[in-house]
């Protein structure tokens, strides 16, 4: 019997249990991390990340950031284990982000993850990281239950999703072109401000007012799509105009503007979406999720229409791999097969 062979059938067995150990890892940009889990219990969560290094560079550099996944990744899976107290002889599955991301960062973990479930002799199972991000509200709202509707803002998705289970989620709403946290990053960028821009913005609008006027693409349409391609232009054009007149920016108002326009229309969608479609729960999930503001105006709106929203601590809407753990939990009890070692990383997924 082969490898694969052998992982279907202590798949089967770990279905009917609530208890597995499940050793995570998740690399698809710039932090390489590991967690245990048994089964919905986080047991350790260790993530190495590399802001110091690509800042310098004004973003994610895609072989730097391979390099360093490389580096890091096995001393991760020791400490993971260390923090657990269990060893690795323990671990009854691996689970691993075949997707979304870099290239390049995405197959330093699924080649580790290969090897590893490949030597232990345990199921591999393929996670995609945005299914991911959604997941990791279960990690501190353990009684949550589906179905669920969800706001899901990262650097590179933008999506309004009708939740029934791992594999039963429905896009209702997209970004057309930039996504939200994509456009943060590229705003900051031309404020001058160090990466990650997100941070930055969110730190300078605090100390800014909104007076400077940013359009509000697609307000009054039907349809619950995003677009930030015309708020991150009118940023630009906003700096060169007064850069040629030779006047001061005031950076904290543009971030400020710039950030109310941007949570707006996140906000405004998904309270619309959620209110049509008939749910009483909003889940926020991915990086931008992390932003006060969004966080704040999402809970006063959803509120005024008895909406219960959830708010996954701002280190769970960052990248980490107890997301990816819990998201392989619930593909598992759902019945996804494992993968078998012809895994292959897809950027695109």
């Amino acid at each position: 019997m082969g490898y694969y062979e052998r992982s279907l059938e202590k798949w089967e067995e770990l279905k009917g249990r609530e208890d597995f150990y499940l050793l995570a890892i998740e690399s698809s940009c710039d932090e390489t991390a590991v967690s245990v889990l048994k089964g919905r219990e986080v047991k350790s969560s260790v993530i190495s990340s590399q802001i110091e290094i690509h800042k310098r560079f004004g973003g994610v550099v895609p072989e730097i950031a391979s390099r360093n996944h490389i580096l890091a990744i096995d001393n991760l899976v020791g400490e993971a284990l260390k923090e657990a107290g269990i060893t690795e002889k323990e671990i009854e599955v691996v689970a691993v982000t075949y997707g979304a991301g870099l290239l390049g960062a995405l197959l330093v973990g699924v080649a580790y993850a290969k090897a590893l479930s490949y030597a232990l002799d345990v199921p591999l199972m393929a996670i995609d990281h945005i299914k991911g991000h959604v997941f990791a509200n279960f990690i501190e709202y353990p009684d949550m239950r589906f179905p669920f509707f969800c706001l899901l803002a990262s650097g590179g998705h933008t999506e309004l999703l009708e939740v029934n289970g791992y594999t039963d989620m429905k896009v209702v709403g997209a970004t057309t072109d930039d996504a939200a946290g994509e456009a943060f990053d590229k705003v900051a960028r031309v404020l001058g401000l160090p990466y990650p821009g997100g941070p930055q913005i969110e730190a300078h609008a605090k100390e800014g007012q909104n007076v400077i006027p940013m359009p509000r693409p697609f307000k009054g349409e039907k349809h619950f799509n995003f677009s930030y391609s015309g708020i991150k232009t009118a940023v630009i054009n906003y700096v060169h105009n007064a850069e040629s007149r030779g006047e001061a920016i005031n950076t904290h108002d543009v971030a400020c503007s710039f950030q109310e326009a941007a949570t707006d229309m996140l906000v405004d969608n998904a309270v619309r979406a959620a209110r049509e479609k008939g749910y009483k729960t909003i889940a926020l999930a991915g990086g931008v999720g992390a932003n006060t503001a969004l966080r704040e105006k999402l809970t006063r709106r959803a509120k005024k229409y008895g909406i219960d929203v959830y708010l996954p601590s701002k280190k769970l809407c960052t990248d980490n791999a107890s997301m990816i753990g819990m998201a392989a939990y619930y593909a598992i009890k759902e019945g996804v097969k494992p993968a078998d070692l012809d895994l292959d990383a897809d950027p695109n997924l």
